[in-house]
């Protein structure tokens, strides 16, 4: 069975391994002209999608690209107290087993372990998907597959080309993030700084096998505001319209964020379907179920939902109409655990009044006194659903037939 991948960043090299690991033939095409290296931004993985990585032999390598960061250094804006955390305390509190990476090494990772089996196809695009599976390119290639996976992201091609407009499935949850790569004037060596204001943080950060840094912002505002996801001058001006008057590195952080070439903004959005998908056609990852980017361990969710998607398919023989169904049931659940977890991750990461950012503040100082376990227990009982991504069981499909 021939099965057509759009996107070559987590979830669709994930998903590739798989089906060709269960006997499917996969191409994937990714609209980039090469693997994507701009930068990009730390993620992480949790035990469920470490497990998976363990199963396809690439543990090892994930865990030597670990980020390594060891400390958080809070300021709040007029306080010249700023607080300090150790960053395993802070990991711990939401799994008990964890690698925080940079995204363009994870991207790497599992693109190394499949690009020898599996066709990608650079610097094209799907332009249209029959119900048959007969797709067209943007270069003017036509070909039939008997699955196609939107593997694309926030802003998925495919979902927009099967299931219509982005608009009738985004669920805005109040907040922008922007990441830039930055000169690392600071010296940081595995360390996170980071100041907060009533609906604001900005911060930087640099780690272990990194030259430069990253600068994070992180904002909330009333309203959704007017722009296009590709007009980085508009997004760059917004940046630094929200972020005027905020004192500490901030401004040399917006000059450097207004020189970076490698630079990221988008909504805080949750994507909710009725249903990840119609006829020959999937999503999986941020294309389908996105959580809210840097908030609800959606690259762990995407890997997790890449296997089980593989899985079943596998499991069903290539039979879609049981497959697909299969698939949602069993990752809904975590869907909606990791939707409710970024929700609570944006309140308490930036609060809506400076009493509130007060308060946590305190609660923070009060944190960073106590032992290491009590630290961690502590964090974890003022963070909701804070097992989410632990709790969600790997399933085993070692015991499936090879489809062909």
């Amino acid at each position: 069975m021939k099965v057509l991948i759009s996107g070559a960043s987590v979830a669709g090299p994930v998903l590739a391994y798989w089906l060709n690991r269960y006997g499917f033939t996969v191409t994937v095409v990714e609209r980039s002209p090469t693997l994507r290296k701009t930068g990009g931004h730390a993620v992480d993985l949790f035990r469920p999608a470490m497990e998976i990585a363990g199963r396809m032999g690439v543990l090892e390598r994930i865990s030597a690209r670990d980020t390594g960061t060891r400390s958080l250094v809070a300021h709040r804006d007029g306080d010249p107290r700023p607080v300090e955390l150790k960053m395993p305390d802070v990991a711990a509190a939401v799994s008990d087993r964890h690698v925080e990476i940079m995204r363009d090494d994870l991207s790497e990772i599992f693109y190394e372990a499949t690009r020898h089996d599996v066709e990608y196809v650079f610097g094209d695009s799907i332009a249209s998907i029959s119900d048959d599976g007969e797709v067209v390119f943007d270069g003017g290639r036509e070909e039939r597959f008997d699955l196609v996976a939107g593997a694309d992201g926030l802003h998925s091609n495919v979902r927009r080309l099967v299931f219509g407009p982005e608009s009738g499935f985004t669920t805005w949850i109040g907040a922008y993030l922007a990441v830039a790569s930055v000169p690392n004037h600071l010296g940081l060596d595995r360390r996170l700084e980071a100041i907060r204001a009533a609906g604001r943080l900005a911060g930087v950060y640099s780690a272990a096998h990194m030259d430069d840094a990253r600068a994070l912002f992180l904002f909330k505002t009333p309203a959704e505001l007017d722009y296009h996801h590709r007009d980085v001058p508009r997004q760059k001006e917004i940046l630094r319209e929200r972020f005027a008057g905020l004192g500490w590195e901030v401004p040399r952080l917006l000059d450097e964020a207004e020189r970076s070439p490698a630079f990221y903004f988008d909504s805080i959005t949750q994507l909710r379907l009725d249903s990840w998908s119609r006829g020959r056609v999937t999503l999986v990852g941020d294309a389908g179920y996105s959580p809210g980017p840097a908030l609800g361990g959606g690259t762990s969710l995407a890997v997790v939902g890449a296997y089980v998607l593989a899985g079943e398919l596998a499991a069903y023989g290539g039979d879609h109409t049981r497959a697909f169904p299969a698939y949602e049931a069993e990752i809904a659940d975590y869907v909606r655990r990791s939707r409710a977890f970024a929700v609570d991750m944006a309140r308490k990461l930036v609060p809506d009044t400076p009493f509130a950012l007060w308060g946590m503040t305190q609660a923070l100082r009060l944190i960073s006194r106590l032992p290491a376990g009590l630290a961690t227990a502590a964090m974890k009982l003022g963070t909701r659903s804070a097992s989410v991504h632990d709790s969600f069981p790997v399933k085993d499909y070692s015991a499936v037939s090879r489809v062909g």
